[in-house]
């Protein structure tokens, strides 16, 4: 596999074959980060092409100082960020209500794995209710750690803040998270819905 550094050198000289290397390697990610922080499909795919679109045009402005992907990850924060103040002043109904409302009309039939696969959308878009409920300071930190695997010290380079403020963000939206979920724990642990 090609190192990212090497990849940045080819598209600076002009090489749209690599920056779609690029875009093949992290686009999922940079998808899941966006929706996690969204809550809404269409919004994501839109910030997740934006987010490649400024990495490619800001390209010359990237030092290196840090990894690609923290750049890159960062770019769709402040995006994500963006969005989340327009929405402030324009509120919107979110795709998650609207997926939310279609998984539970849907009808399983007699099928039982259609019937668990209906319980499990339900129960993941049921999640990512709670997780939209969340500050956008909490709910960053939450995905980028539990869902995207990065260190804190990475998280720390996205966001721009201290380690101790990552982990304390993370420790209150973990928290927070628990707290809101305990009220649904029924939901996501009887009938063998989730057995972790």
């Amino acid at each position: 596999m090609v190192p990212d550094e090497v990849l940045v050198k080819e598209c600076r000289r002009g090489s749209r074959e690599a920056f779609a290397v690029l875009v093949e390697r992290y686009q999922a990610k940079i998808y899941n980060l966006t929706y996690r922080l969204l809550g809404n499909a269409d919004d994501a795919e839109e910030l997740t092409q934006e987010a490649f679109c400024r990495a490619f045009a800001k390209l010359g402005e990237f030092r290196g100082e840090a990894a690609f992907s923290t750049w890159l990850y960062r770019i769709a924060h402040n995006l994500c960020l963006d969005e989340l103040r327009r929405r402030q002043r324009r509120p919107v109904l979110s795709l998650s209500e609207h997926e939310m409302r279609r998984y539970l009309e849907e009808v399983p039939g007699e099928n039982p794995e259609a019937a668990e696969l209906c319980v499990r959308r339900a129960v993941l878009g049921r999640l990512q209710e709670v997780l939209a409920t969340l500050p956008p300071d909490q709910r960053t930190v939450l995905v980028l750690r539990d869902v995207q695997d990065l260190s804190y010290e990475e998280i720390a380079q996205i966001i721009g803040c201290s380690l101790g403020t990552v982990k304390s963000r993370l420790n209150r939206a973990r928290r927070a998270l628990r707290d809101k979920l305990s009220a649904e724990r029924e939901l996501f642990f009887s009938d063998g819905v989730y057995s972790g």
